[in-house]
């Protein structure tokens, strides 16, 4: 008796650190994974921003995150780059050019990081 609570007491430490760490490091570079908040029509203001270079339609669409505190209107067309670069698989340049920006690269990434899978946002 006292083995099987044991056991099922491990088994649900186990399930729940499985469950919440694949919530939290979903987002590891890569443009494929959805935000919790992705829709269709914002991914699309999104990616239009992106392309316009557009700061000011991206900082509304961001709102008030933490990587505003990082990214710019200077700065913006390095992080457009940056974002160019990881829908082309060149992570490691993507990275290179984050860590020049600022922007976290390991655990921390998301809601209390720098950097945010903000075209899914």
């Amino acid at each position: 008796m006292k083995k099987e609570i044991i056991l099922g007491s491990m088994a649900i430490v186990l399930g729940s650190f499985i469950f919440f760490a694949q919530n939290t490091f979903a987002y590891r570079g890569s443009p494929n994974v959805k935000d919790p908040n992705y829709s269709p029509e914002r991914h699309e203001a999104m990616l239009k921003a992106f392309a316009n270079k557009d700061y000011n339609a991206w900082k509304n669409l961001i709102g008030d995150q933490p990587i505003t505190k990082r990214i710019n209107a200077s700065n913006f067309a390095k992080f457009v780059q940056a974002h160019q670069l990881t829908l082309q698989g060149k992570i490691d340049e993507a990275n290179k050019i984050r860590a020049e920006l600022g922007l976290g690269q390991g655990i921390g990434y998301g809601r209390g990081g720098q950097f945010r899978n903000s075209y899914n946002k």
